[in-house]
């Protein structure tokens, strides 16, 4: 079976989905049963359905998501946003060359991304793979900021070669993002203007991905460092040629100003889309080390210091781009499972489930047991307060920490309910209370 590849695959872009996917099965569900085992994720929806759609990351409400995506009889990629419920998806770059790596403004009223528009209209030309599996380095690449809507773009890079994979910090006063203007892929930081640029790592190899921890101290990214002689000649000939290999990753965290680097992971595979948990203690990332030369990337966690893996998803086919929501309730990410056609890829979003949460769940009916949809379940414990709305079923489901918590379920029509809820970490509760109807009164009048 041939594998099909997805992008015109930039550095952003980083592993494909369908390229590192090539037994990827069509199907019109699931590839695998990977929701029982995926305890981390509760109510996975998928956001796109079908075509190459890749690297969704939120807005700072996490109302919007902007992803970038090659559909509508494109032969490239372009950028879109799109509710984080999948609805109102509108192109927002300019569908001219190839674009890549797009993030949000925290406000969501601009965004970032890369493009080779000024280079030319046209999709940039494939890489020669007749030497192996490369990834191209368009020098046509250059960084852009535009209003949410697309309009009001702005150059913030001019130097010759390579700019992209541009990622900002929580409080939007610095953009960090991966440059050749020195001659090497080095990771670099700006101000969101362009100006006051900063060169953040100087070893020899590719360091580039990066994303800023939630308080915006630490930066997290993929390196590749060619350490043999042999290793450094073949890295410093396939960049003159404007590739690099992506078959050997690991995960580096630094601080926000370059300093204090270290590596985090050391798996001799490609690890790559590396983010913070919004505490700042993990990282989460895609890869491919249960079988490095493989084609399947699952998600993973890890501590800072390298202790504590856990692997998140078990799909028999490609999952990476992880990305929390601001709230650290929800979790972005793309993947091929649930395919239709060979080479799909799709944005997904699923509720995040921390050790210390339980789920609760049930479904609402009225007296004479039947379903009542729209119903708002408000659970209330100190400062935590989670609301809940039943489907067209009267189902619902939400996770919450440990605890007991005051609920109170409304809908117009039915009396107000007031009860308590105990949530056991890692278990699941059921609580499916029966709402009654308020009886209507008809008052007439003696004449």
């Amino acid at each position: 079976m041939r594998a099909k590849f997805l992008f015109p695959l930039v550095l952003c872009a980083a592993l494909s989905a369908v390229m590192f996917s090539v037994a990827q099965r069509p199907a019109g569900g699931e590839t695998n049963n990977s929701s029982a085992v995926e305890k981390r994720l509760r109510n996975v929806r998928q956001l796109t359905d079908g075509g190459e759609n890749a690297e969704a990351y939120f807005s700072g409400d996490g109302r919007t998501l902007v992803f970038q995506s090659k559909r509508d009889g494109r032969a490239c990629d372009q950028i879109y946003t799109m509710r984080s419920d999948g609805s109102d998806v509108r192109m927002v770059s300019t569908g001219d060359g190839t674009t890549t790596c797009a993030y949000l403004f925290p406000s969501g009223r601009r965004i970032i991304y890369a493009s080779t528009h000024l280079a030319g209209k046209e999709c940039p030309p494939p890489p020669d793979r007749s030497r192996g599996y490369v990834w191209p380095i368009y020098a046509g690449f250059d960084i852009f900021s535009a209003d949410a809507d697309g309009r009001n773009l702005r150059r913030l890079t001019s130097t010759p070669g390579y700019d992209a994979e541009a990622t900002m910090s929580a409080d939007g006063r610095r953009v960090v993002f991966t440059s050749i203007r020195d001659g090497d892929l080095d990771i670099y930081s700006m101000d969101p203007d362009g100006r006051n640029v900063r060169r953040l790592t100087s070893e020899l190899g590719y360091d580039g991905g990066p994303f800023f921890s939630r308080d915006g101290k630490k930066i997290v990214y993929r390196a590749y460092h060619p350490k043999t002689p042999e290793q450094v000649a073949r890295y410093k000939k396939l960049l003159s040629e404007n590739v690099i290999e992506p078959a050997n990753f690991e995960i580096w965290v630094m601080d926000a100003d370059g300093r204090n680097k270290r590596r985090v992971t050391d798996f001799g595979a490609a690890s790559f889309a590396p983010y913070f948990t919004p505490d700042g203690r993990r990282i989460i990332f895609s890869s491919n080390l249960e079988n490095p030369r493989g084609r399947n990337f699952d998600l993973y966690l890890v501590n800072l210091d390298g202790t504590g893996l856990e692997r998140v998803t078990h799909s028999e086919v490609f999952d990476g781009f992880p990305m929390f929501s601001p709230d650290g309730r929800r979790l972005v990410f793309a993947s091929n499972r649930n395919a239709k056609r060979m080479g799909d890829t799709n944005v997904f979003i699923a509720d995040w489930v921390e050790e210390s949460e339980g789920r609760v769940g049930g479904t609402i009916t009225t007296a004479r047991d039947e379903p009542v949809s729209g119903a708002v379940l408000t659970f209330e414990r100190g400062r935590v307060k989670v609301e809940a709305v039943t489907d067209e079923g009267g189902r619902y489901e939400v996770g919450l920490p440990a605890g007991v918590y005051r609920v109170t379920v409304t809908k117009a029509g039915f009396r107000a309910l007031g009860e308590s809820v105990r949530v056991y970490a890692g278990e699941s509760t059921a609580f499916g209370p029966v709402l009654r109807a308020v009886a209507v009164r008809s008052d007439r009048r003696q004449s």
